[in-house]
This record gives structure tokens, sequence and C-alpha cells, in this order.
């Protein structure tokens, strides 16, 4: 008993000291000036206007937040802005949830039947795992209030807890539209390989219900056809133009999938994933798999490269089975590595090798040397007025119904719905170049409806001019 109060304590420790490291990291990304528009700001403005009462279409997207992703979720995240709207909110509940996943994680080892130190290594193990880390350093995304929501499910529907699984899940669900496919897939598992019957069915129902109802309703009505082809569809343009043209190819030209499936970049993203946790993996113990099948399906055959590797959010779904996966074979004994502390310095050399804590001394210094004149531009905007400005930037102006990025491929036509233009020519941003903040800059000294507010280091604030 001592022991296993000694466990939970260490792990206590642990996950608190994680949560803190994770809101300081991400917090000193955002203050210099390397969090974006996209995704971190379409977030934060939206939560704000829900805050406020106000419809959360986001200038960014064109449409309403539900639109995008079905995330309901972010509408209980809405109270905290209540109390004080702040993006900081978003970067506390981020690392939080981040954190609490390897205390279910060691729960996961405990509930296995390992002993106090094998769970307090299953704890370190998740913790270490370089997408955990890397994924807290990308701005802000709901899913990953599913991880520890998926951990929990397992948890609870081991432990025959029906109405904790369900509130699990139905969190899960509500982080994201796609993870409907995650929980479906999990709902099989359970049925099949776990005999949890009660909660394999729950969660196979829930999901299919959720997924039509937020795929055929509400991402429709919230964001129209235009939405899913700009967000989605581009994605998977191998398969063709259409979801219907994608769904037949998919069917019916099966060589299409297997080209992907076996191809050098499908090897190399299965290695990235594999490779943190290989020690555990056993061909006896991978049932927990199937659950992944879906999410793992949705990045092989993606376009975006982004979604096979471990800095984005897309393979947040495949963590939590990877990890029951080898919590079982370690404690069935079939791991090849059988000492916690040698399992803990493979999981270090793996987050040494792949995470990128390295950011903080490279590239996330690049615009240090407009720092200073970049905060007191943003300082002299004091109104709610609209803001056209870098993507870089758009974050900390996001807590008004109006700002936009500038991209050099979609310029914007209309620059006096905006109140303040503020541009760093020396780091324009993503989707922009000096040549264009330049001519823009330009454009404005000569624009009789802006006057130069503000100009230091080659950042320069205009200013709306107010009608005589």
């Amino acid at each position: 008993m001592k022991k296993q109060l000694l466990s939970i304590s260490t792990v206590g420790w642990i996950i608190s000291i994680s949560a803190l490291i994770f809101f300081a990291c991400s917090s000193l990304r955002h203050e210099l000036f390397q969090s974006s528009a996209w995704d971190l700001g379409i977030f934060d403005q939206a939560i704000y206007l829900i805050s406020q009462g106000q419809s959360p279409v986001s200038s960014l997207l064109g449409f309403h937040i539900l639109g995008d992703h079905a995330a309901i979720v972010l509408y209980p995240l809405a109270l905290l802005y209540k109390i004080y709207p702040s993006v900081y909110w978003l970067f506390a509940v981020q690392a939080s949830a981040l954190a609490s996943g390897g205390l279910l994680a060691s729960s996961i080892a405990r509930q296995a039947g390992l002993m106090a130190r094998p769970a307090i290594a299953a704890a370190l193990v998740y913790l270490l795992y370089p997408l955990v880390f890397n994924i807290n350093l990308y701005d802000f995304h709901p899913e990953v209030i599913a991880l520890p929501a998926l951990l929990g499910a397992i948890l609870a529907a081991r432990s025959d807890k029906t109405g904790w699984f369900c509130l699990s899940i139905f969190l899960v669900l509500g982080c994201k539209a796609v993870l409907s496919l995650t929980v479906a897939a999990m709902g099989l598992w359970l049925l099949f390989f776990e005999k949890r019957r009660l909660c394999g069915a729950i969660a196979l129902v829930c999901a299919l219900v959720w997924f039509t109802i937020a795929s055929k309703v509400i991402i429709p009505f919230f964001g129209g056809e235009a939405a899913s082809v700009t967000r989605h569809l581009w994605r998977y343009g191998d398969f063709g133009n259409s979801f219907q043209q994608i769904a037949q190819n998919l069917l019916f030209q099966p060589n299409l999938v297997l080209r992907k499936i076996f191809s050098p970049n499908t090897l190399e993203y299965l290695a990235l994933l594999t490779t943190p946790l290989v020690w555990g993996i056993s061909p006896r113990h991978l049932s927990p798999l199937v659950s992944t099948i879906p999410a793992l399906m949705l990045n092989i055959l993606a376009r975006a490269p982004e979604q096979r590797n471990l800095v984005h959010q897309y393979s947040l779904p495949i963590l939590p089975f990877l990890l029951v996966a080898v919590i079982q074979s370690y404690a069935a004994g079939c791991s090849w590595m059988k000492k916690p502390r040698r399992i803990i310095l493979w999981s270090l050399v793996a987050f040494l090798a792949l995470g990128k804590y390295g950011y903080f001394w490279t590239i996330y210094l690049d615009s240090l040397d407009t720092w200073q004149a970049t905060r007191e531009a943003i300082a002299q905007i004091s109104t709610q007025g609209g803001v056209y400005t870098t993507a870089e930037i758009a974050p900390h102006l996001t807590h008004r119904p109006l700002v936009e990025f500038t991209n050099s491929q979609s310029p914007v036509a209309d620059l006096t719905k905006f109140e303040y233009i503020l541009l760093n020519v020396s780091h324009p941003g993503w989707l922009s170049n000096q040549e264009f903040a330049s001519a823009l800059v330009n454009k404005l000294y000569h624009a009789e409806m802006f006057q130069l507010s503000y100009q230091r280091d080659n950042v320069y604030l205009f200013v709306k001019k107010l009608k005589s």
C-alpha cells in the first residue's frame, strides 16, 4: 500500500512538472511570434467570439467554426474566456490535457498488473513520446483533449465503468468529427478482442451516429460544400475531385491505395511512429492497433506530408492504442526490454532524436530582431477594429470579429475594411514574402485612407484615417 501511494505521488509530480514545462514552452513560442493564424488564431478568435455571445464566424476561415470540424468542445472552452479572455487559457488546457495522459497511461499499466516502477515508466514513456511534446508547440488543436479522453475510455471500459466510458467517448467525439472513425474502430476492438460488448456497442453506435450528423448536417450547414473542399478534400486529391469520386476510386481501384501503402513515405512514417516504442511491440499483442486503422489510413493516403510526421496533430489518435499495445506486451513478458530504466533511457534517446526542442535556439529566434518593434506596434492597436497583418502576428490580435493575414497569392482586394494594417517587411510571414510586404507598404504610404502610425525596424503600422 505504501509503495502504491508513493507511485501515485511520484506520477503526480511528474505530471505536474510536465504540464508546467508544456505550458511554458507553448507560451514562449507564442511570445516569440512563432505561433500562427492557422490554427491558433482560428480557434482563439472563435472561442473569443463565443464568449462574447457573438456568432463564431472565423474571418480567417470565412465561415462558422462548426463548419470546420464540428468541434463542439470549443463552446465549453469559451467559459474560460468569460473569466478573462486570453489565448493562454488554450495553452494551459492543452498542456494539462497532454500531461494528464501520463497519469492515465500509468493507471492502465497498473490495471494490467504492473508494479509501481513499470507503472511510473509507462507515464514517462508516454510523456517522452516525441509527438506529445511536439504537438504542444504546434499552436492549439481541440483534439489534444481527445488524447487523454481515449486513454480514459480504455481504462473505463476495462474497469466496467460504463458511465465514465460514455463521458470519455462523448468528449472525444466533441473534439473533431473525424475522430468518430477512431471511436468506431475502438468499438470493434472492444467488441471482438476485449469482449467488452456493452462499451464496444456504445462506442460503435455513438460514433456512427455522430459522424453522420456531423458530416451530413452540422458541417454542411455551418460551412457549406466549399468549406469541405477548401479544408479537407484537397488532401485526397490523388484519388479524385469529389467525395463520390474519391470513394469510388478507393473501392474500385485498389492499386491506387496499395501504391500509397507500400511506399517509402509510408515506411518512413511507420518507423517514426514505432521507433520510440519498438522495445515493447509484440505480434501477439497488436489487437489494440485495430483502433488506429482509420487514422493511419487517412494519414497514409493523404497528399499532405504533414499528416505523416511526429510534429502535427494527425497522429494523435494512434498514440493511445500504440501505448496500450506495448503495455500489454510488457505485462505479458513479451517485450524485448524488461528493465524500466532501460525503457526510460530508450524513450529519452527517442525524444532527444525526434523532439523539436531545438527550435527554441534556432528557427524560433529568427524574428528576434524585430520583436520589440512588433510588441510596440501591437500595443498601439487600441480598438477592436479589423486588422490585416502577418500570419505570425495575427494570433496576438484575434480578439475581434475581423482579422486576416497577408497572403501574396491571394491579396485582399479591399483594404479599407480594416482599421489597422500591421506589416513586418523583414519577416513577412507564412504565405507572404518581402516583395509583397514592401509593395503593400509603398501602396499604403500613398493611400488617402491610411496614415503611418508607427515605424521601427521594418515594422509598419498603418491606421485608417477618421472621416472628417
